[in-house]
């Protein structure tokens, strides 16, 4: 059957599957492209999003009376104001890490710092202060309580 086929049948069978297989890998690409566009899209909005917490951080460093609008239930204090900044700084890591915008050498220098910061300063108390509020994303909530203070009890 196959010597039936002949030169031109062949060639024919060829083209047609370098053409099947060349329409497979555009679609393949493509769709890598488009997810690609749409992490991009989400990182943005992520970084325009952490910009305007930057501001409200500074105003909230600046007039610490004001944090009042966010959480009255605290008494308004600098170290309170820059503790949530501090947090939100860590949540943006994270989050850049999740999307894989931090390398393996970036990440593991922000893993450290945070580790650090809750080993050695008083984030971690301001942590468990407001942690039962759910202000933070449940990922990094999670990724907190036993990446960072898990593995700081082991230390």
């Amino acid at each position: 059957m196959v010597s039936e086929i002949g030169f031109s049948g062949m060639l024919s069978l060829a083209q047609t599957i370098g053409i099947v297989g060349t329409m497979v890998l555009t679609l393949y690409f493509s769709k890598r492209q488009i997810q690609s566009l749409s992490i991009d899209q989400q990182t943005r909005v992520l970084n325009d999003l952490d910009e305007k917490v930057h501001k409200m951080a500074e105003l909230v460093l600046e007039r610490p009376s004001i944090q009042k609008v966010i959480d009255n239930q605290e008494k308004p204090s600098e170290e309170l104001a820059f503790s949530f900044y501090v947090l939100w700084v860590c949540a943006h890591a994270y989050a850049m890490r999740q999307r894989n915008v931090l390398n393996d050498n970036e990440w593991t220098g922000w893993l450290q710092w945070m580790r650090n910061s809750f080993r050695k300063g008083t984030i971690r108390e301001t942590w468990k202060q407001v942690e039962p509020d759910r202000w933070f994303n449940p990922a990094f909530q999670n990724f907190i309580n036993t990446e960072i203070i898990g593995a700081n009890l082991l230390t």
